[in-house]
C-alpha cells in the first residue's frame, strides 16, 4: 500500500503528470503515436499493452488516489470489471457476488461466465452472513459495491475483507459511486479497486472510461489479460481523462455538500415516500457509511408518491437533465428500470427493491436552491 503524502488536491492536479521537456507546457502533452521503437528502449510501447505515456502517468495518478501500487485504464467500467473477473477465475472456480448492485454487471454474470464454466452465487443481501454462506470450498473471488446502484446500501468493507482473508479468497469492490475522495477501500482491506471512470473520475459526461487499482501483483495478472481483450484506452481520451481529474477533489466534495442537502430537503417532502442516502441518520447503515466513507457521496435515489407519476416529474424538469450515466458537474436523474437495471426482468428488478418508479439522483455542483426550485415545480406539474 502507498501511502498518501501529498495533499489530496496536489496528487489530482500533480501526480501522474508528463513533464513537457521540450516546450515547457503546463499541462501534461499527449503522445498519439500507435507506433513505437522497438530497439534500444527500455519500455516497448504499444496501446493495447497500457503502456504508452499517457495511460502510464495517468495510472499513477489513480494509484496514488487509491493508495494502491499500481494501476491499469481501461476503455470503460465494465471492460475492467469483465477482465479483472477472468484474470482471476477460470472453469471450475466460484464467485461470490453482491446482491444488489450495478446491472451491467450483474448481466455480465450471468449470461458470460457461464460460457467459460466459471460457477457464481449472488448474496441474499448484503450483510456479512450473506457472504459467509454464499462460499462455496471452490470460491476465489468475491465481488462487492458499496455504496451500491442504485439504492445506495452499505456492505461493511472491512467485515467482507476480513471474511475473506480468513478463506484466502481475493476481494474486488466497484468503488464508483463513492470515488476515491469519498472512500479508499484499500486500507479497508480490499484487494481490488475498480472504477467506472466515466463517472467522477470523468466528471464531465463526456469520457468512457474504467479503471483498476490493486497490487503491482495483482496488476500484472489483470494485464496478462487485458493485452488479449484488448479493451484499451485512446491517448486522447487517456489525456481527456487526466485532464478532468485535476479537479475530482473539488467536484466531488462539492456535490456531495449539494447532495446532502437534497437528501434532506426530500426526505421531509410530504410527495416523497422514501429516500435513500447514506448521509441521513434515518438511514440504516448511517453509522456504518460514517465509519468507511469521509463523506456521503453525490449520489441517493428516492421515490415519490404513488399519486405522481415519475415519468412525468422527469419530463417536467427543467433544469435537472432526465439523463443517462452519472456523476457530471450537471445534476441528473432517470429511472433504473428503464436504463442501468432494463437487462434485469421485472421480477429480477422488484426482488432487488428497484420498483418502476424508483428515481436515481446524480447531483451536481448548481446551487442547491436552484435544484429544489426544479423538483418543487416538477412535482407540482407531476400531480
Amino acid at each position: 500500500m502507498v501511502k498518501e503524502e501529498l495533499g489530496i488536491n496536489t496528487i489530482c492536479v500533480n501526480t501522474g503528470d508528463i513533464k513537457d521537456e521540450q516546450f515547457k507546457g503546463a499541462v501534461s502533452p499527449i503522445y498519439m503515436s500507435t507506433s513505437y521503437q522497438f530497439e534500444d528502449v527500455a519500455v516497448k510501447r504499444y496501446p493495447r499493452y497500457f503502456n504508452t505515456p499517457n495511460q502510464e502517468h495517468l495510472s499513477k495518478k489513480i494509484a496514488a488516489l487509491e493508495h494502491t501500487e499500481a494501476a491499469l485504464i481501461f476503455g470503460s467500467g465494465m471492460a475492467a470489471i469483465s477482465t479483472t473477473f477472468l484474470a482471476f477465475l477460470k472453469a471450475g472456480d466460484h464467485l461470490v457476488v453482491q446482491n444488489p448492485l450495478y446491472g451491467g454487471t450483474s448481466n455480465f454474470v450471468r449470461e458470460e461466465l457461464p460460457k467459460y464454466g466459471i460457477e457464481f452465487t449472488f448474496t441474499e443481501g448484503y450483510q456479512v452472513s450473506d457472504f459467509e454462506n454464499a462460499i462455496q470450498e471452490n470460491t476465489k473471488l468475491i465481488h462487492i459495491e458499496t455504496p451500491s446502484n442504485p439504492l445506495l446500501t452499505i456492505t461493511d468493507i472491512r467485515a467482507i475483507a476480513k471474511l475473506a482473508q480468513s478463506k484466502q479468497i481475493i476481494t474486488s469492490i466497484d468503488n464508483t459511486f463513492a470515488s476515491p475522495i469519498i472512500q479508499n477501500p484499500i486500507d479497508l482491506g480490499i484487494d481490488i479497486v475498480i472504477h467506472s471512470a466515466t463517472k467522477y473520475l470523468g466528471g464531465h459526461s463526456d469520457i468512457l472510461a474504467g479503471a483498476v487499482a490493486a497490487s503491482q501483483e495483482h496488476i500484472d495478472t489483470i494485464w496478462h489479460v487485458g493485452k488479449n481483450l484488448g479493451g484499451s484506452l485512446s491517448d486522447f481520451m487517456v489525456w481527456m481523462l487526466e485532464r478532468s481529474m485535476k479537479t475530482l477533489a473539488l467536484r466531488v466534495k462539492a456535490q456531495s455538500r449539494n447532495a446532502k442537502k437534497l437528501a434532506k430537503f426530500l426526505d421531509k417532502h410530504p410527495d416523497v415516500t422514501r429516500v435513500y442516502y447514506p448521509g441521513l441518520t434515518s438511514h440504516s447503515e448511517y453509522e456504518l457509511a460514517k465509519s468507511q466513507m469521509k463523506r456521503f457521496g453525490a449520489m441517493m435515489s428516492f421515490e415519490l408518491d404513488e399519486r405522481l407519476n415519475a415519468s412525468k416529474f422527469l419530463k417536467a424538469l427543467t433544469l435537472i437533465k432526465p439523463s443517462m450515466s452519472l456523476a457530471g458537474v450537471e445534476s441528473t436523474m432517470l429511472l433504473p428500470a428503464l436504463t442501468s437495471h432494463s437487462l434485469l426482468s421485472k421480477v429480477e428488478r422488484e426482488t432487488l427493491g428497484i420498483g418502476d418508479g424508483l428515481i436515481r439522483f446524480s447531483v451536481g455542483i448548481e446551487s442547491h436552491k436552484d435544484l429544489i426550485q426544479d423538483i418543487e415545480q416538477a412535482i407540482a406539474l407531476a400531480k
